[in-house]
């Protein structure tokens, strides 16, 4: 990325952190937590990823608006990011509330800005940074804010280049020289309209972009309005960014492109969700956790390291406190707390983890009853699977899509995207094969 000739006053910035509606595509991981409390890479949370960036860019002023299943989210924010009382930084949530005029829910991005305007309007701000809550991405917010301030637009939208078959995902820019966006088309389609919404291939240079073949500017959801522009764009009952207010303003005013090329992945479903968590335990992961220029940031837990017991382990993550036992665990994610039993098989398997661990008065009154304790059991074969936290899962058991539809709802387990979920606290009990 290019570097600019000095860093921008970051004290005039508000980050506004979008907490996102039900993630209905991310079920059954959202059935009791909002999108950006979906834990990540075995001890993050998806959060922590922009309020991370935002802390990294010098931004100490950040509001997180939350709606559903918020409960979980709000107690990882509070035991995560204090700031002391002299810098003015804070990470506050704004949760949905009824008011003596309005008694709707958040209805979309920019409704849920504007319901919160009043809120916002008592800081002394000159942009307003807003960034999507389930992203996943490094960015340093300063060189947008910079080139924001210096090509004097009104709206800057971060983008990223995509190729055609992405391009038709994804809201997609036209810009002129100047970074100006002068159209804007949501998922095209139509192979004349892509045609015509191709990157110039002599501007690559000038955005620092080395490919040689066809590009397209994909809207990554992160905008700047400056502080009067926000505010008059949401005088109006439009309820969402990308679909009414970015289309309507770059007919009246200055929309320009940043363009960013990075990694940048979009955590929307469960098969970006599964493939984004098993990159991190590659060799060579396109994010990378072990960053310390830019570091993520999460709760401090204060857990024990990871007990190995001649287990063996094969490009994977194993998060604190978890005990590991004779088993073999390939290209898989092992989180928080996580018990992994004798001659037990993980493969391509991302484990959530525990929120605590199981008293032995808790595990003796379970084995009475012939149940599992909490984690995997004793042999074990788990493969292609998500294993949602304090899960229960019994000894000689088998889990794989194999074979399986690519979408299933069963008492047990779910199925989306041809990976297996076992959902919160279940209880998979021994023998079962899934």
């Amino acid at each position: 990325m290019a570097t600019m000739r000095q860093s921008p006053n970051t004290s005039n910035v508000l980050s506004v952190i979008m907490g996102g509606g039900q993630g209905k595509r991310l079920f059954p991981l959202t059935q009791e937590r909002a999108k950006p409390a979906v834990p990540l890479a075995g001890k993050y949370r998806l959060v922590d990823i922009p309020i991370s960036n935002c802390i990294n860019s010098g931004l100490r002023r950040v509001y997180l608006l939350t709606q559903f299943n918020s409960a979980s989210l709000h107690r990882h924010i509070a035991q995560s990011y204090k700031f002391d009382h002299f810098t003015g930084g804070f990470v506050e949530i704004l949760a949905a509330e009824q008011t003596a005029t309005d008694t709707s829910w958040y209805q979309g991005t920019a409704d849920a800005v504007r319901k919160n305007l009043i809120h916002f309007m008592n800081h002394p701000f000159e942009y307003m940074l807003i960034l999507s809550g389930d992203q996943l991405y490094r960015m340093d917010f300063r060189q947008v804010i910079a080139q924001h301030a210096e090509s004097g637009a009104d709206i800057t939208i971060a983008t990223i280049p995509v190729n055609r078959r992405d391009a038709q995902g994804f809201g997609i820019m036209h810009v002129d020289a100047d970074k100006r966006i002068t159209r804007f088309v949501e998922k095209p389609k139509d192979p004349a309209v892509l045609d015509s919404l191709r990157l110039d291939r002599a501007s690559y240079a000038g955005y620092g972009i080395k490919e040689d073949k066809e590009l397209f500017l994909a809207s990554m959801g992160i905008y700047v309005f400056n502080r009067a522009v926000i505010k008059q764009l949401l005088d109006n009952d439009l309820i969402d960014f990308g679909k009414h207010i970015i289309p309507g303003a770059i007919k009246t005013h200055k929309v320009c492109s940043y363009v960013y090329q990075g990694y940048w992945e979009d955590i929307g479903t469960i098969r970006s969700f599964f493939e984004a968590n098993l990159d991190v335990a590659s060799e060579l992961p396109r994010f990378n956790f072990f960053d310390m220029s830019a570091p993520i940031f999460s709760r401090p837990r204060f857990l024990p390291g990871s007990k190995i017991n001649g287990a063996q382990i094969d490009h994977a993550i194993i998060s604190d406190g978890c005990i590991i036992n004779h088993a073999t665990i390939e290209h898989s994610i092992v989180g928080l707390r996580s018990l992994v039993g004798v001659g037990s098989k993980l493969h391509r398997v991302v484990m959530l983890g525990c929120d605590y661990y199981e008293s032995l008065e808790s595990i003796q009154e379970h084995d009475r009853a012939g149940k599992p304790r909490i984690g995997i059991g004793n042999n074990t074969h788990i493969e292609n699977a998500i294993i949602d936290k304090n899960a229960r899962i019994g000894n000689n058991v088998t889990i794989s899509p194999a074979g399986k539809p690519e979408n299933v709802d069963h008492p047990l387990y779910f199925i989306r995207d041809g990976v297996v979920i076992i959902p919160k606290s279940a209880v998979v009990p021994h023998g079962t094969v899934i």
